[in-house]
């Protein structure tokens, strides 16, 4: 009525008329102060900090079924909002020759909390880790770490691009062995790492795969960090004494890489560390509670007036500017066995009850496992060592001649060269880590040397090709089912 009499009142007065302007209308509960997306035993959700309310998300098995790592928040392709990445490990008892089992994998998944949508981005068979850690991301980059025994390996993925293969950044023995420990916002791509061997840190250039000197002194036992949205405040999680923050300036480093070049070179000395990306004169750390032991994750809130901790098995919010050993402003999620935590900027066109929950990763762990079992006549002790796994990857959003692979003849197999795979056990496997991608990739497989060939195809988020007719124009596909 207001806007009405204005109007009128104008053309009375014999003026022009304003042109409206577009105001998008504001959601009831709009998450101004962002989403804590959390880990804990139950699996992955959302928590309000202006309200206290949590919703769960992606829910895991009860058990310990899956070790999983993460959340955290990052953009994906086609939306204005972020969405949530994380990784399970399969911790079920691994198969044997004389019992069944599991082939322990490590997946990567997306989860979309507002349309309840979660899909699988890539498959690793790991037989010897417990799984993925040390995820971390900004706007360009998801880097983790995974494998043991001193043969860590760094891996990204390009969150600006559709489904692609994970890029190794570093891999002994050729590259250091790191640990990720956080990473700048932005698009630059600069992930905080930690050698394994030295305890030294460093930045790792995510786009050009290179390390630069670290603008801050840490010790070789601390980490992980967190880092405000504006790049200017770290957090630091002790071994013991609780976080530390202190100033950090995130530009990206002028000082060139060591003198070979790659992620390959040797670790650059701190004396080397350019002037404009050492921390400002007055940086002086300072506790957040330093009665609080280690710190499995932290998160700066939009604003980086308040810093998030999942310590002790339940989320902290601590005041930033709050005097060492204060009380935290807040407590959620206690007894949830919290692990994991990530803070989103402002969602100011989203609510908390606009989330979603889905089912959950384990039917595509399951589907991968039905769909890489050996035939009965060649799971057998004699037949297993003539099984012959041939294994082609295609795009499905379009016409493949490999979708009709029905035999691996010498021609096929010359015109069409098959992805290294073998056998396990009672299950096939491709050979190479994170192989198997999800989107509209699809995987023909052809067992064959000791039976006669049996073809089949696969995909992980669904077996049915992204060109397939649909029985509905405004039917979409849940990757769940």
């Amino acid at each position: 009525m207001v806007a009405l009499a204005l109007l009128v009142a104008t053309a009375c007065g014999g003026g022009s008329v304003p042109t409206a302007a577009h105001t998008p209308t504001p959601v009831e509960g709009a998450l101004a102060g962002g989403l804590i997306a959390y880990l804990g035993s139950a699996g992955v959700g959302v928590l309000d900090r202006a309200t206290g309310k949590s919703a769960l998300v992606a829910p895991l098995p009860a058990g310990g079924a899956f070790r999983a790592a993460g959340p955290v928040w990052g953009p994906a392709p086609g939306l204005s909002y972020p969405v949530l990445y994380f990784t399970v490990h399969d911790d079920r008892p691994a198969e044997r020759r004389t019992s069944a089992g599991v082939i322990p994998y490590d997946w990567l998944f997306r989860v979309d909390p507002f349309t309840g949508v979660i899909e699988p981005l890539a498959a690793s068979a790991d037989l010897q880790s417990e799984g993925p850690f040390g995820l971390v991301a900004n706007s360009h980059y998801l880097v983790l770490t995974v494998g043991c025994c001193a043969n860590y390996e760094v891996d990204a993925f390009d969150l600006t691009r559709p489904v692609s293969p994970l890029k190794v950044l570093a891999k002994p023995p050729n590259q250091a062995a790191l640990f990720t420990e956080g990473a700048a916002p932005g698009p630059d791509g600069l992930i905080a790492v930690r050698a394994v061997g030295t305890g030294g840190w460093y930045w790792l250039n995510a786009s050009a795969a290179v390390l630069n000197p670290f603008p801050l002194t840490l010790g070789p036992e601390d980490g992980p960090i967190a880092i405000s949205a504006d790049g200017t405040l770290a957090a630091i999680s002790l071994p013991d004494q609780g976080p530390v923050i202190e100033p950090i300036n995130v530009a990206t480093p002028i000082a060139s890489p060591p003198a070979a070049s790659g992620a390959s070179a040797a670790a650059p000395s701190p004396a080397a560390t350019p002037a404009h990306a050492s921390p400002r004169p007055s940086a002086a750390p300072r506790h957040v509670n330093s009665k609080l032991p280690h710190a499995d994750s932290m998160a700066w809130s939009p604003d980086a007036k308040e810093l998030a901790l999942a310590v002790n098995g339940e989320i902290q919010v601590y005041t930033a500017t709050g005097a060492d050993g204060a009380a935290p402003a807040a407590r959620y999620l206690s007894g949830g066995a919290i692990t994991g935590i990530d803070w989103s900027g402002p969602l100011t066109s989203k609510s908390l009850a606009l989330v979603k929950p889905n089912k959950g990763p384990q039917s595509f762990v399951d589907g991968l496992l039905d769909a890489s079992r050996l035939p009965a006549a060649a799971d057998t002790l004699a037949a297993r060592p003539q099984t012959k796994i041939y294994l082609w990857q295609f795009d499905s959003s379009k016409p493949s001649p490999i979708a009709a692979i029905a035999a691996a003849t010498p021609a096929v197999l010359q015109q069409y060269p098959p992805i290294d795979a073998g056998i396990v056990f009672h299950h096939w496997t491709a050979s190479r880590s994170w192989q198997l991608l999800g989107g509209c990739n699809r995987y023909r497989v052809v067992i064959a040397g000791s039976i006669a060939p049996v073809a089949s195809t696969f995909g992980l988020a669904s077996n049915t090709p992204c060109n397939a007719p649909t029985s509905s124009p405004s039917a979409s596909a849940s990757p769940s089912k």
